[in-house]
């Protein structure tokens, strides 16, 4: 069977990001974003969803850190929708309720080619470093480039970091259900027939 891969590159004056990916194949992931937060919420989610995912990625940070981390989720939803190819075979639906800590996420998704995203997670507090606002945009560009319905809602949580670990890992592993392959299946998931 073909692996399902992609290669990615994106430059534009304010980012340059390549990614790899691998559907097929988990290894340890390698992330350099040059943000050391989302690096560390990359690796979580490859990891939990069992792909090989390299992305390397630099930009205008100096500014701050909107573009790339947008960027990175535009690129890495490109490689997902590149590498998920015509879909057959998939289960094309996953979700996940994850605990962290004190923090419970719930993730639901579909990959039908078909974009939307339902966010609710609420930043209790905001201390300098990372913008967690950011994560929002990070999952609207991800899902919108790669054709994804997506659900992601905080149930509780009070730390940041535990917050954003629990969707990172959620998302993961909704991804993971989502491109499993049904042994002998090889139809579209879909009564249209196409995703």
């Amino acid at each position: 069977m073909k692996q399902r891969t992609a290669k990615i590159k994106r430059t534009t004056k304010e980012t340059d990001i390549s990614v790899e990916l691998n559907l097929d194949k988990s290894s340890k992931p390698e992330i350099s974003t040059t943000i050391g937060f989302l690096d560390h919420m990359l690796e979580l989610f490859a990891s939990h969803a069992g792909i090989a995912l390299k992305v390397k990625a630099k930009g205008d940070t100096h500014i701050d850190d909107h573009h790339l981390v947008e960027d990175a989720g535009i690129t890495i939803g490109q490689a997902l929708k590149t590498a998920l190819g015509d879909k057959k075979g998939i289960a094309r639906y996953g979700h996940f309720l994850l605990p962290m800590d004190e923090s419970l996420s719930y993730t639901a998704l579909d990959l039908s080619g078909r974009f939307y995203l339902s966010y609710e997670a609420s930043i209790l507090f905001q201390k300098t470093g990372f913008n967690y606002d950011l994560l929002e945009e990070f999952f609207y560009a991800l899902a919108s480039n790669a054709g994804i319905t997506l659900h992601i809602k905080m149930i509780k949580g009070r730390n940041n970091h535990h917050i954003a670990e629990s969707i990172f890992k959620s998302f993961g592993h909704s991804l993971r259900q989502a491109i499993t392959l049904a042994k002998g299946k090889k139809t579209i998931p879909s009564t249209k027939g196409v995703l």
